[in-house]
């Protein structure tokens, strides 16, 4: 009998599945694949469902033969293994990022004579509804908050994007990109203390205060799906921070970073040409310690972020703060450099990586920005932080636009810049 092979990654089996599958059934036995978790996350939303679920779902549907993993987004060891006379799909690939895979496929069907049969995308009103309750529970607290925890057993690395608004947040949730072969999106989104204090246009001195912070996530979270990390700054005054932690893991926020200073914040990349001060080891632990403790869940994560090597007090000081930290409840820590190679925070990872091989290592290489991710992976790094990169690209061009329109007197010079208004709105989920 002839094979046909189609692959599902869905949380969720619907009409448009079983269309495909009464379909492949004309042609042969019926194999399905259903993505890895791993391979799923690199170009779609984060499974609501386990894989276990998944591979359990698909199996009860009947006219399925055969159920096997796929691990790869791409199907050349599927197809070399399977080598199926005919592949199955919706037709909804042959535009946008998923192209590539469709054309991927016929590459590979071509060297045996297998064939690709491209089905009409099966689209109502009850897979809308299905699908947009779906996207609405990953929305949820409860499901949002666990999944910068489940990122870090699945991915080598947990790449986030700087966001401080709901524009942003889409941004950071919809760019999917296919290079070489290979898929990415972004796992995660930070909320910069920075980048939120400019888009208000105030200083970078905690002068925002919570409940305005707390105003961007809910615009963020409005509109996405995402692990939101927070950046923290100093936490505050314990008495403060113990509150700002209940608050966040109600909202459904996966982690806050703070960093081991006191007094009147100032950015860590001015280092020592402005004065900080670097609280006291036991002061810190007692404010971490403090915030595990009003913890009501496992899944909040509270990362403490080292300004050691910021201020020039050497790798020492650094590693003695990151265990003291880790054993007073971090859950993971955070290491900073405004020097532009990465050497010092490379030798901090492996260093703490000897004795540690657990707790997570966040990194934000704003200055040392050669490093790739597959090098801070080989060092023993988690989490990689584009910390303000949105906002930075973002002024210049607005700051040239606003200048072109009045040196012309017109905006059509400008144009030419400018995303369509259309393209824009697109990008923006009607209810």
């Amino acid at each position: 009998m002839k094979k046909v092979y189609t692959c599902f990654c869905t949380d969720n089996i619907h009409a448009g599945h079983l269309n495909i599958i009464n379909n492949a059934r004309k042609y042969g036995r019926v194999i399905v694949g259903v993505l890895s978790d791993e391979a799923r996350i690199r170009y779609n939303r984060f499974p609501m469902a386990s894989f276990e679920e998944r591979i359990d779902m698909v199996r009860k549907i009947v006219g399925v033969d055969e159920v096997i993993i796929q691990h790869e987004i791409m199907y050349d060891k599927v197809i070399e293994e399977v080598r199926p006379d005919y592949v199955v799909h919706g037709d909804n690939w042959k535009t946008g990022v998923t192209q590539a895979i469709r054309e991927n496929i016929i590459s590979l069907l071509k060297k045996y004579g297998g064939q690709l049969i491209d089905i009409p995308y099966t689209y109502n009103e009850e897979i809308r509804r299905i699908d947009k309750q779906i996207k609405e529970k990953a929305m949820m607290p409860e499901y949002r908050r666990k999944r910068l925890r489940q990122l870090l057993k699945i991915v080598p690395i947990v790449k986030t994007l700087e966001v401080h608004s709901g524009l942003t947040g889409l941004i950071a949730e919809k760019t999917i990109i296919e290079h070489n072969g290979e898929f990415n999106q972004y796992d995660a989104m930070w909320i910069s203390s920075l980048c939120d204090s400019i888009a208000k246009g105030k200083p970078d001195i905690e002068l925002v205060d919570i409940t305005s912070r707390e105003r961007t996530i809910d615009d963020v979270m409005e509109v996405t799906t995402k692990p939101i990390i927070f950046d923290g700054d100093t936490g505050g005054l314990v008495e403060h921070f113990v509150y700002n932690v209940r608050s966040l893991e109600r909202m459904g926020v996966s982690a806050i970073i703070i960093e081991d200073k006191i007094g009147l914040k100032k950015n860590s990349l001015f280092g020592n040409e402005v004065p900080q001060t670097q609280d006291t080891i036991e002061h810190f632990c007692e404010k971490i310690a403090a915030g595990k403790k009003v913890q009501l869940t496992d899944d909040f994560m509270i990362i403490a972020r080292i300004e050691s090597l910021i201020l020039e007090q050497g790798m020492e000081d650094a590693l003695n703060r990151a265990r003291a930290y880790v054993k007073a409840g971090a859950d993971g820590i955070m290491i900073h450099s405004r020097k532009k190679e990465p050497d010092e925070i490379l030798e901090f990872c492996d260093r703490f990586r000897s004795g540690d091989k657990e707790t997570p290592i966040v990194v934000v290489p704003t200055s040392f920005n050669s490093i790739t991710e597959d090098e801070l992976v080989k060092h023993g790094v988690n989490i990689v932080i584009y910390a303000n990169q949105l906002t930075r690209s973002a002024f210049p061009a607005m700051q040239q636009t606003a200048a072109d329109i009045l040196r012309y007197h017109r905006a059509q010079e400008v144009d030419e810049r400018l995303l369509p208004i259309k393209d824009i709105i697109r990008l923006i989920d009607a209810l």
